[in-house]
């Protein structure tokens, strides 16, 4: 799969790794140019069966994404809508595409992401943010609008309601350790750790098989819409989407004949067996 040809990053491509570098403009702004690249970028996502894992990051040391474009907004229309006729808005039909792509998706957040770039942020499947480096915010109360790009939706899905509403209602920026704290991200990290622990996690994911990759994604994603019951019957349906179209079967074979189940160093060491299942099955 090429990816080429974009405006507002560039991608680069390596061990089934893929790195996202924005770098448009003084600040990354979330305008048309940027949300057209998205949007083809997770098309090529969706149908690349290679890459595995995709990296968020940013060129600007002072900023991942900036907030969206205020060119665009100025011009919305003040009439309000109906709940019949109302049409999800472009920042949220392409944040809503990302988070759907069959990789695993990754943030590494080493600069401010405030309104739609903090949205963006939060389609991904993971976050991690350099301590002293990253801020957040969601400002739009205080503009007389509302988190637009999902930013309501997802942010009460990661931290809870309360939570959820401090952070919107507030309009006021959070570090990397209030987002840790909060639950907007995985991890906070010094600035020299951030990296290493990224590619590592990426690597290390990147390994696994692809179809088993989407599954485990899709199947989490699903099930926190649902109630219990429905969501182990989701849970089941994707464990025979998994088993159908990855190495599974043969590989469960493999440690049969093999008795790893009953050696108690594989029972002590299981994060390096999984690697070695890796290597053993191909």
């Amino acid at each position: 799969m090429k990816y080429e040809n974009f405006q507002t990053f560039d991608v680069k491509v390596e061990n089934a790794v893929a790195t996202v570098t924005f770098d448009f403009g003084t600040v990354n702004v979330q305008g048309q140019e940027m949300l057209a690249d998205l949007n083809s970028l997770a098309m090529r996502l969706e149908r690349d069966r290679d890459t595995k894992v995709v990296v968020f990051q940013s060129a600007n040391p002072e900023i991942w994404v900036c907030h969206y474009d205020t060119e665009l907004l100025k011009d919305m229309s003040t009439e309000a809508v109906s709940r019949e006729d109302v049409q999800l808005l472009d920042l949220q039909s392409v944040c809503e595409r990302l988070s759907k792509v069959p990789q695993a998706t990754i943030a590494k957040l080493e600069g401010f992401a405030r309104g739609g770039g903090h949205e963006l942020a939060l389609a991904l499947d993971m976050r991690f943010a350099a301590r002293g480096k990253f801020k957040f915010m969601q400002m739009e109360v205080g503009m007389g609008i509302l988190p637009c790009g999902g930013g309501a939706s997802r942010m009460a899905r990661q931290t809870g309601l309360g939570r959820a509403l401090e952070i919107i209602l507030s309009a006021q920026d959070y570090d990397a350790d209030d987002a840790e704290r909060m639950g907007t991200i995985n991890k906070a990290l010094e600035p020299d750790e951030i990296g290493p622990y990224v590619d590592a996690l990426a690597n290390r994911i990147a390994q696994f098989p692809a179809e088993s990759i989407n599954a485990c994604k899709q199947m989490v994603y699903e099930s926190i819409d649902k109630p219990i019951a429905e969501a182990l019957k989701a849970e089941a349906y994707w464990l025979y989407q998994a088993t159908s179209k990855t190495p599974a079967v043969n590989r469960f074979r493999i440690a049969d004949e093999q008795g790893l189940e009953h050696d108690i160093e594989n029972q002590r060491n299981w994060n390096e067996l999984v690697m070695k299942v890796q290597e053993i099955t191909g």
